[in-house]
């Protein structure tokens, strides 16, 4: 019998429909069923969970249920299936969420190679925007990577003996944050992390009922600022204290700072909730910053985030909620110049600032040698009247540019960095720019392979003065127009356009925008140079009048195919069948007698959905016509159809 490699473990409460949801991508894991085993701990479902998950067990030999009573969090549950396992690495799942199709192998490959105790997966979510963490594989780091401090949940792989060496166990019980208490446990003892990015690992997505949302944070029972304590404790007792704003233990104690205790002083929570029990929040948060952070974490923030530290140790509610107000009203302004294609890559020279709400930049001013906090910005805002240096305008300011996939909700990151520089304004006047180059590449871009089809929105996180903001990367161009000229790459069609909201975005083989004769000129000459190319892509429709009839195999199944002339003059259009009896998946179409992929038919359930292709060597640039021209059947399709 094969051993276990992975054990999945999913603590279940009154998941219902939710269960049918998730099950599908765990059972049909690339890694071999029994290799994998999936564990459903019920936590006292009052529903019909339980019925639903032993209907899953008794048809798959790989899953086992165990069920307990409730204990009101998932901690416990988790526990139970960690006793329960027998594979050589555990991976937590949630039961609403889901994992990509070949997740267990890639993870438990990358773990072996690599000797890991931890791994972290790509994640793609809609709860929280995409993390820099995962823009870069990385075979081996440690805690001493503070980045990891971007990825508390407990979505993640961990050796088993690492786990029972340590005794990692999480808090049982209503225990808000008990994800942070293990992660952050396993991150310090581990001797080896690794992070897998060019594969998304993990689904993580919103419940249309909200059930996966934490409700209640603040309920005294689920004792949200002692668990912070002790997760800062726990921290503390695991590094060396230092008055050193960059060392380890103060970098890792930045993050719970600015997420748990500054965000009970900042926009949106201290101008959307009752004013009363955000005051009771801002006073615990204040007593938590005083008593357990050290004065370097606060002094490590940039100034804007040093500015909410101060007006808290002060205790000015009034001040933090003024100066919530005030940066609230902040927005991000990108600019997009010189959109091109080079070489196969969309380029573009983008460059971001902060505006205040007046629409004019955020400035520093140069004053007795110093720089200070646009006086704009704080005017009014008690605790800030006699201004707010700025020691180090480029404390933690970073910006950089994320590619969307609007179907999947996966994030990638185009290649080159952002540089972030203070730019002269004049009359002892600056403002901090972040500006660079984007490089597209549609055929690489997907953790090094194309794109999918569909629609790409090109967003950019800027972090300027530690006000942070999500953007989308807009242009002057129209919306709904054209940014520029449609190209093939690796014989796909790519249309960049602004969106109706004007921003930039990529559609990949004619997902929503359509391809018209007039731009099949533009379309050859952004032809990217050394890859495969094709002049236009293959399309699925009706046979026409016009069509020639040609013999193909897609996979093992010979049938008859057309060729129809397509309105450029130029090139063709293959067109199949509606309906093929194979599989569903991606199936390679080539003619007699002859091996070499001509395009790629997609099929779901019998039905062709589109077709994709071609798959020719880099650099052969061959047309359809001309692969045609190699092969006797083709050559009388050539004469039939004039060329």
């Amino acid at each position: 019998m094969p051993r276990v490699k992975v054990s999945v473990v999913v603590p279940v409460y009154n998941t219902g429909r939710y269960v049918d949801e998730c099950a599908p991508s765990l059972l049909g894991q690339s890694l071999p069923a029994d290799e994998y085993e999936v564990i459903y701990v019920d936590d006292g479902s009052t529903d019909d969970t339980l019925a639903r998950l032993e209907k899953i067990a008794a048809n798959h030999p790989n899953v086992q249920v165990h069920s307990r009573p409730n204990s009101g969090w998932p901690g416990a549950p988790r526990n139970l299936g960690m006793r329960h396992a027998r594979g050589e690495y555990i991976q937590f799942v949630d039961h609403d969420d889901t994992l990509g199709p070949e997740a267990l192998e890639r993870l438990y490959e990358h773990a072996k190679r690599n000797d890991a105790d931890v791994v972290l997966g790509k994640m793609s979510s809609t709860m929280v925007r995409p993390r820099r963490l995962f823009r870069h594989t990385v075979d081996s780091c440690t805690i001493e990577n503070d980045e990891l401090m971007q990825s508390m949940s407990p979505h993640k792989m961990f050796r088993r003996a690492f786990v029972e060496e340590h005794n990692l166990r999480f808090p049982e019980g209503p225990w808000i944050l008990e994800d942070l208490l293990f992660v952050s446990a396993a991150y310090l003892k581990a001797k080896r992390i690794s992070i897998l990015a060019d594969y998304p690992c993990y689904y993580w997505m919103k419940r249309d009922d909200g059930g996966n949302n934490t409700q209640h944070r603040f309920n005294p029972r689920h004792g949200f600022w002692p668990n912070c304590r002790t997760i800062v404790r726990q921290i503390k007792d695991g590094t060396e204290a230092s008055d050193d704003i960059d060392a380890l233990q103060n970098r890792l104690l930045h993050r719970l700072y600015h997420v748990e205790v500054l965000s009970r002083t900042r926009e949106p929570e201290i101008l959307r909730e009752d004013p009363a029990e955000q005051r009771q929040r801002f006073q615990a948060a204040r007593e938590l910053a005083l008593t357990e952070f050290p004065a370097a974490v606060r002094e490590g923030l940039p100034a804007v985030s040093r500015l909410r530290a101060e007006l808290l140790e002060r205790d000015d509610f009034d001040g933090a909620s003024m100066l919530a107000e005030r940066v609230r009203e902040v927005k991000v302004r990108s600019k997009v110049g010189g959109l091109r294609w080079e070489d196969g890559r969309l380029v573009a020279d983008v460059t971001f600032d902060l505006l205040r709400g007046d629409g004019e930049p955020l400035v520093l001013v140069e004053r007795d040698g110093k720089r200070w906090l646009d006086p704009e910005l704080l005017a009014g805002v008690p605790g800030a009247e006699d201004g707010w240096e700025v020691r180090d305008p480029y404390r933690l300011a970073y910006a950089e540019l994320v590619i969307k996939d609007r179907d999947r909700e996966d994030w990638w990151y185009p290649e080159g960095e952002l540089e972030v520089r203070l730019e002269p304004l004049g009359e002892g006047r600056s403002h901090l720019v972040a500006s660079g180059r984007l490089l597209l590449d549609p055929q690489r871009l997907a953790g090094g392979r194309p794109l999918k089809r569909g629609v790409h929105d090109v967003w950019a996180y800027v972090q300027l003065l530690g006000v942070d903001r999500m953007v989308r990367v807009t242009g002057d161009g129209t919306p709904g127009a054209p940014a520029t000229g449609p190209a093939l790459t690796g014989g796909r069609l790519a249309l960049p356009y602004w969106t109706g909201s004007g921003q930039l975005a990529l559609d990949m083989d004619q997902r929503q925008r359509r391809f018209g004769p007039d731009t099949a000129g533009d379309a050859a000459a952004n032809i990217g140079r050394g890859r495969s190319s094709l002049p236009l892509p293959y399309v699925a429709t009706r046979p026409g009048e016009a069509a020639a009839p040609i013999k193909v195999t897609v996979s093992a199944l010979a049938l008859d195919a057309e060729l129809s002339p397509a309105s450029d003059g130029t090139t063709v259009e293959l067109r199949l069948p509606e309906r093929l009896k194979v599989p569903a998946g991606r199936h390679p179409v080539t003619l007699p007698k002859t091996d070499i992929p001509i395009a790629y038919a997609v099929v779901r359930d019998g039905a062709l959905l589109r077709l994709e292709g071609p798959a020719y060597e880099p650099g052969t640039g061959r047309r359809i016509l001309d692969s045609l021209a190699d092969n006797r059947h083709g050559q009388r399709v050539r004469r039939r159809l004039g060329r």
